[in-house]
C-alpha cells in the first residue's frame, strides 16, 4: 500500500491536528527556511520569475534532524523531502555548480543517516511551478489555480543565461553522474518532478522535463533505482498521454506521487477537485496497485473552499482534507482487503 502523506513545513500550525485526525502521520517535508510554496505565486503575478535563495544551511544534517524532531514530537514520520539546495547553477551548467552539487551530496548523506529515503527535485530553471491565476471559479464557487500561456507570454521574457535544451540535458547528466552513487550509498532515491506546466519554454527560459520521452531519456542516463520519477499526475495528464499506461511503464522507477487532477491542455488549464478533472483517478490507483507502488503519495494543488481566504492558493486546508479522504477511499477500494493501509493505524493523541 502507498503511504498517504501530507506536505508540511516544519512549523507547527492548526493544520497539523486536522491532518492527524484524518489519519495521516507520514509527512513530505519542506526544509526549514525554504518555504517556497507560500511565495512562488509572486513569480508571474509580479511580472517576473523569482528564484529564492536562502542564507542558512537547511540541508545540513543538523538542520534536517531538528525538523525531523519537530515532526516526530507531533506524531509525524518524515518519509520524503520535497526541497533542495538552490539548483539553478546546476540546471544550467553554470560556474559554481560543483559547489551546489556538493551541497546536494551533503543533503543526500544527511537524509540517509536520518532514514529519509525519498528526495523530490526538479529541473525548472529560474522558476518553480507557475500559474497565471489563483482565483479561478470552480465547482460551487471554490477557487482554483490556472495557467494560460498567452497571459504568461504577454509578460516580458525572463532574463537568463544563454543556455538551451541540449545544455540543460548535458547538465542533468553531469549532475546524475555525480549524485547517484552517493544516493545509492545513502539509500536515498531521487524522484524527478515534471516541468509545471510541461512546456518547452516558459517566458523564454528553456525546459526539458515535459514529455514521456523526456522521462525515458532521464531513466536511460542511469539505470540505478536511485534515479527515479516523481509522478505528478496533473503534469503527466497535460503531456497528452495515457496516464495509467505511463504509470505502468514507469512504475518500477516511480518513487513519489503527486495525486492531483486538471482540465485543459499544457498551454491552458485549471486545477480541479480531485474527483472533477479529466483524469480517471480510479484507473490510476489501479495502475499503482498493479506495479506495486508503496512509496509516498500526497494530494496536491487543492481548491480553496468556502470560508477560506486563499492566502495559500492550492494549499488551503479544507481542500486538503477532501483530497486526503478521496485518496484514502480509492486506495482502500483498490488495495483492500489484501493489503493493509499503513495510514489507518491508530494515531497517538
Amino acid at each position: 500500500m502507498f503511504r498517504l502523506s501530507e506536505f508540511l513545513s516544519p512549523r507547527p500550525e492548526p493544520l497539523w491536528d486536522l491532518v492527524r485526525q484524518a489519519g495521516v502521520t507520514d509527512v513530505v517535508a519542506l526544509l526549514q527556511g525554504a518555504e517556497q510554496e507560500q511565495r512562488m505565486f509572486a513569480s508571474l503575478q509580479n511580472g517576473r520569475l523569482h528564484h529564492h535563495r536562502v542564507d542558512q544551511l537547511p540541508w545540513s544534517e543538523a538542520s534536517i534532524a531538528r525538523d525531523q524532531a519537530v515532526f516526530a514530537e507531533a506524531g509525524f514520520t518524515v518519509v520524503a523531502i520535497e526541497d533542495t539546495v538552490p539548483m539553478d547553477r546546476i540546471r544550467m551548467g553554470l560556474p559554481g555548480r560543483d559547489e551546489d552539487i556538493a551541497a546536494i551530496i551533503q543533503q543526500l548523506e544527511a537524509m540517509g543517516n536520518l532514514g529519509i529515503r525519498v528526495l523530490c527535485y526538479n529541473w525548472m530553471a529560474l522558476s518553480s511551478w507557475s500559474r497565471t491565476a489563483v482565483d479561478v471559479r470552480s465547482r460551487g464557487g471554490a477557487l482554483v489555480t490556472g495557467f494560460r500561456q498567452a497571459d504568461a507570454e504577454a509578460l516580458p521574457e525572463v532574463e537568463h543565461p544563454a543556455v538551451e535544451h541540449d545544455q540543460m540535458w548535458d547538465a542533468l547528466e553531469y549532475f546524475l553522474r555525480a549524485v547517484i552513487p552517493v544516493a545509492e550509498r545513502a539509500g536515498v532515491r531521487l524522484g524527478m518532478h515534471p516541468d509545471d506546466p510541461p512546456l518547452p519554454r516558459l517566458r523564454g527560459v528553456p525546459r526539458i522535463m515535459g514529455s514521456a520521452d523526456a522521462y525515458r531519456r532521464l531513466l536511460s542516463i542511469d539505470p540505478s533505482p536511485s534515479n527515479g520519477v516523481t509522478f505528478c499526475q496533473g503534469n503527466f495528464t497535460l503531456m497528452d498521454g495515457d496516464v495509467p499506461s505511463m504509470i505502468r511503464e514507469f512504475g518500477p522507477r516511480i518513487r513519489f506521487v503527486h495525486f492531483r487532477n486538471v482540465r485543459g491542455t499544457a498551454s491552458d488549464f485549471v486545477e480541479t477537485f480531485h474527483d472533477d478533472g479529466q483524469l480517471d483517478m480510479l484507473e490510476c490507483m489501479r495502475a499503482y496497485q498493479e506495479v506495486g507502488f508503496d512509496g509516498p503519495l500526497r494530494p496536491d494543488h487543492v481548491p480553496t473552499m468556502a470560508g477560506e481566504r486563499n492566502e495559500r492558493p492550492g494549499y488551503e486546508t479544507l481542500g486538503r482534507l477532501f483530497a486526503l479522504g478521496y485518496a484514502r477511499g480509492l486506495g482502500q477500494a483498490v488495495y483492500a482487503p489484501s493489503a493493509s493501509d499503513r495510514t489507518a493505524a491508530p494515531v497517538p493523541s
